[in-house]
């Protein structure tokens, strides 16, 4: 190959980004080929490394940022969001915004930077030609805008965005099922409707499935247009400078050909690549709102600058305290007053819905009143900060719930510095010994999700061990023996005598029997109290209570 050919002259070498023509045989570039070839190892793995660290780092610290707001949240929110909704915002949406966080800063960057060298070189090789460029993409951008619109007449009436969003919202919905599904699957098994729960989560199925094909189906034609189109100007692009060559106009060689073909084949496949990506840009900013819901939901418990409870002697006052739910125009507590002495026991009884729950959640602070006061130990509930304050109180509910993990975790949990004589002693007091000790591992025995292991009866005993730990002031007992059988009832009442001995107890009970020993009754009726007095005035009043307790009996 001689340098002096003149049919070999003016002859180019030419890649997606970088051109170089008129190269000779002496030209340094074999002898750097290989070298700049091969770093591309090196630099690629520190390249993605790098990324990944930063864009997973983001991933788990946005993760870390709901799960807090979650627990600022109120219990208000909760009931008025599922969990399975609240499970794909913290999986599902994360995983989509750390994926658009990743195309911006990997994909984005060499690609704009393969369109700016494309025109940089341009400009300096064939200036003029950059109105070409200048004339063609914004044309090209046009068509494919018009090549869109057919698809509104095919029945996507909506925008991508308002598909992205609703398949999101069936995502998150199928979730929510998913869970439910798995709840109910006792009590499906037992009422043999197998076939219908399958029926339903396919339903859920079809209806995400149909609105991912319906988002996939637009991606796919616009993607399509978008590429066709812009082959179609890659093509005008080489006729136009391959006849400008052939006629010799404007200075054009056919070295120019071949760098402002490959350029500009260069930058629309960037282009392409932009457009392509779009979608998952979109989708990620769609996430992006979609866990905003969450971080900016104003709906928090508000404890900041409060003054935090360090004792409590367990004294309440309830002052004409009144309490509506949202949307409603019925008190579900109304007028209530009652003051209680620090280690009295009162027991709330009543019909269903009169009021019992709302009341307890008043007294946790879930809920605050709409009217009136709640004093404890003197102190306005509402001046004080009620995470403190839940420190002094314990609650056992009729719902166990129960952790995935040991017998000795699910006892501790949220406790410190607990000695094994603590524990042991809370275990006793719950009449929790005899079983743990029979369990394969004894204390340290994984009990499964919610206890799945355990009986309703030691199940309750695990609970009121958990209480007895924290040694509360304040103790919450709700309906704690309603679903147990007789010869548990018993163990577990003898467990609770224990629990509630010189502690302020509220105790809401539909087993009348269980509640003998109360300090006071108090009677409720549509929020109002109706009644109160010792079990034996209450009957003797044949009031409220003793037409409840003549039912029973």
């Amino acid at each position: 190959m001689s340098p002096t050919n003149p049919n070999r002259e003016g002859q180019s070498c030419t890649g997606n980004i970088f051109t170089f023509s008129g190269i000779s045989e002496r030209s340094p570039l074999p002898n750097i080929t290989l070298p700049s070839i091969l770093q591309n190892i090196p630099t690629h793995y520190l390249h993605i490394r790098h990324m990944s660290i930063a864009t997973r780092a983001m991933e788990s610290n946005l993760r870390a940022a709901i799960a807090k707001r979650l627990q600022e949240l109120s219990i208000g929110f909760y009931k008025k969001n599922n969990t399975g909704t609240l499970q794909s915002k913290i999986l599902r949406d994360v995983e989509a915004i750390q994926l658009l966080t990743q195309q911006l800063f990997q994909f984005l960057p060499s690609t704009l930077l393969t369109i700016g060298v494309a025109v940089a070189v341009t400009a300096v090789r064939v200036p003029w030609f950059l109105l070409f460029f200048v004339a063609t993409v914004p044309i090209a951008v046009i068509l494919i805008r018009i090549l869109r619109q057919p698809l509104r007449g095919l029945g996507f009436a909506e925008a991508r965005s308002d598909r992205n969003n609703v398949l999101r919202r069936q995502m998150e919905g199928m979730s929510a099922h998913l869970i439910e599904m798995i709840k109910l699957i006792p009590i499906t098994r037992a009422h043999g409707v197998e076939t219908t729960e399958i029926a339903k989560i396919e339903r859920k199925l079809v209806d995400v499935q149909q609105a991912a094909i319906r988002l996939d189906s637009i991606d796919a034609i616009t993607n399509a247009s978008s590429w066709v189109a812009l082959r179609l100007f890659s093509c005008i692009c080489l006729v136009v400078s391959a006849s400008l060559a052939f006629t010799g106009r404007l200075g054009v060689t056919v070295g120019d050909v071949v760098l402002l073909t490959g350029y500009f084949d260069s930058l629309t496949s960037s282009v392409v690549q932009i457009l392509a990506v779009l979608p998952q840009i979109s989708k990620g900013f769609e996430a992006i709102g979609s866990v905003g819901e969450i971080l900016e939901c104003p709906d928090l418990e508000q404890d900041r600058g409060k003054k935090a409870v360090e004792s409590v002697k367990g004294e309440f006052i309830f002052d004409s305290v009144s309490f509506a739910y949202p949307h409603t125009q019925q008190w579900a507590i109304k007028d209530f007053s009652l003051h209680v002495e620090p280690g009295e026991t009162i027991a709330i009884v009543g019909r269903s819905g009169a009021g019992k729950s709302t009341l307890l959640n008043l007294i946790i602070g879930f809920l605050r009143p709409n009217k009136g006061r709640i004093l404890l130990d003197g102190q306005d509930l509402n001046t004080l900060d009620l995470r403190t304050y839940r420190r002094f109180l314990s609650v056992v509910s009729q719902e166990t719930i129960l952790f995935e993990g040991t017998v000795r975790e699910n006892i501790l949990y949220g406790t410190e510095g607990i000695s094994q004589e603590q524990l042991w002693q809370a275990v006793e007091d719950a009449n929790a010994r005899e079983f743990i000790d029979e369990l394969p591992q004894g204390i340290d025995t994984f009990i499964g999700e919610n206890g799945a292991k355990l009986s309703g009866g030691q199940r309750q005993r695990l609970a009121i061990a958990r209480a007895l730990i924290r040694n509360p002031r304040v103790l919450i007992l709700d309906e704690a023996t309603a679903s147990l059988d007789t010869a548990s009832e018993v163990s577990i009442q003898e467990a609770l005598e224990r629990l509630m001995a010189n502690r302020t107890s509220f105790v809401v009970a539909h087993r009348l029997s269980t509640i003998r020993k109360a300090n006071r009754i108090v009677v409720l009726d549509k929020g109002h109290i109706v009644e109160i007095g010792d079990r034996a005035q209450l009957l003797v009043n044949q009031g409220l209570f003793a037409q409840l307790h003549a039912l029973q009996t």
